[in-house]
């Protein structure tokens, strides 16, 4: 797995997340399992206390008198790991079990009276319970002792020990399970992304055409985008070479007769003058044409309805003669995505052919949300006109590079074409019929 995969780094900071926690899980167990261990030592040392405590008399002359034999034998037994002490209190000690010989005397805590007991920790090898008692003999005598039961912490730290082992043990196994699995699913939940690189990769290397998998939905945008991008960028690419040899070949025959006209320039002057206004113009056209293949850039929004009032406004001053009526239905903003120079140009050529076609009308609408072939698109853009629209079988016809519908008509033959391009880069669509309302040809421009 490399260092820089978005698979390890997510290990990685989950597995630092899970160490994280499983550190204070041990911590807080453990403290908690002392404290448990720790109040169940207090509870048999206090058992002891009791103990000493039943056995303790105080003769006639209130003398403390321990009997021989204790009911607990680890009393009797040197370094049995128990021992009892007992003090009258601000005094010396009175009293210490067999098992305590040797050891140094315990100091009873100075805070301690009457009734009070308290639990300590000694040196941390060691755990006492000092208890303060008043006896009274049968004489009325009453005498304040402090009884001290101790006992080795091996009780407490062998339990904390074994839980430690178990639990640190049992924690590891389950840190590692939940890192496998942590593994296994960052595998399948970014396996779409792998997948979406793979394509990628088919694409760059010509194996496929275009992302055609079943991507996750998070991904099916992303998909989407880059697919158009690849038609577009493809579509460019094909374009520059289809311009760059018919440019090459559009100039072969001028300059051919040129050639020719080299040595008589004067008996041929007409001709070269042709043959120069024929190659500045294709010249001209070559090039509008490679301005509308030009680096792809990201889509900006323009406004619809502002640029068709702005080609309304020019083209009515161009056809002034014909004195031509203007029906617009449309809002007061409509924002889409697409470069500003594709829509002059889209709305442009289809509303200047509807101006020159026309009779005396020109119908222009919008309308937002359409839906065709189960297709959303957002704006739809209809341009009719009342001319003569398109003779039967020649539709497709004008959709060809040249290919004008009436070649007594000026133009190049390209308008349409241009916008039919236009309209595949952009994704969206373009359909031409018969207006309904102003019987002449109509233009609907479905924008995505």
């Amino acid at each position: 797995m490399r260092t820089k995969s978005l698979s390890f780094r997510l290990l990685i900071a989950e597995g630092l997340v899970l160490a994280a926690f499983f550190t204070l899980v041990a911590f807080i167990l453990e403290q908690g399992f002392l404290e448990s261990a720790e109040q169940a030592l207090k509870d048999r040392l206090q058992v002891q206390v009791y103990a000493l405590l039943s056995a303790a008399k105080l003769n006639d002359g209130g003398e403390l008198i321990m009997p021989p034999i204790l009911p607990e034998p680890r009393f009797e037994n040197p370094g049995s790991g128990l021992y009892g002490y007992i003090q009258q209190a601000k005094k010396n000690l009175v009293w210490r079990s067999q098992s305590a010989i040797g050891l140094e005397e315990l100091v009873a805590p100075k805070e301690l009276s009457a009734g009070i007991s308290k639990f300590v920790s000694v040196r941390h090898d060691r755990y006492a319970l000092h208890s303060d008692v008043i006896l009274k003999n049968n004489t009325g005598i009453e005498r304040e002792y402090i009884f001290t039961v101790t006992e080795d912490a091996g009780f407490v730290s062998s339990k904390v020990a074994y839980l430690q082992e178990t639990l640190r043990f049992w924690l590891l196994i389950i840190g590692f399970v939940l890192i496998f699995i942590q593994f296994v699913v960052l595998r399948w939940s970014l396996k779409p992304l792998r997948s979406i690189v793979k394509d990628l990769d088919a694409v760059e290397h010509g194996k496929k055409m275009l992302l055609d998998g079943q991507y996750a939905t998070e991904l099916e945008g992303l998909a989407g985008n880059l697919n158009a991008f690849i038609t577009h960028e493809r579509s460019h690419s094909d374009r520059y070479r289809n311009n760059l040899a018919d440019f090459s070949h559009s100039l072969k025959t001028p300059l051919a007769i040129l050639r020719g006209c080299v040595e008589s320039y004067s008996d041929n002057k007409e001709t070269v003058h042709e043959q120069i206004t024929r190659m500045d113009h294709i010249i001209e056209y070559q090039l509008q044409r490679a301005a509308l293949k030009a680096e792809h850039k990201t889509l900006n929004t323009v406004d619809l309805s502002t640029v068709t009032n702005k080609v309304k406004s020019s083209l009515s001053k161009v056809y002034v003669d014909k004195n031509i009526n203007f029906e617009i239905t449309i809002p007061e903003h409509c924002l889409i995505f697409c470069q500003e120079g594709d829509l002059y140009e889209i709305v442009g050529n289809l509303l200047d052919n509807a101006c020159k076609w026309c009779h005396h009308s020109v119908k222009v609408s919008i309308e937002l949300n359409q839906r065709i072939n189960r297709r959303n698109f957002s704006v739809l853009l209809q341009i009719e006109d009342d001319g003569p629209g398109i003779p039967i079988g020649k539709f497709n016809d004008i959709l060809k590079r040249g290919i004008r519908a009436d070649e007594n008509i000026h133009g190049h033959g390209i308008g349409v074409t241009v916008v039919y391009e236009l309209m595949e880069l952009l994704g969206g669509k373009l359909e031409g019929g018969k207006s309904e309302t102003l019987e002449g040809m109509r233009w609907r421009i479905y924008f995505p």
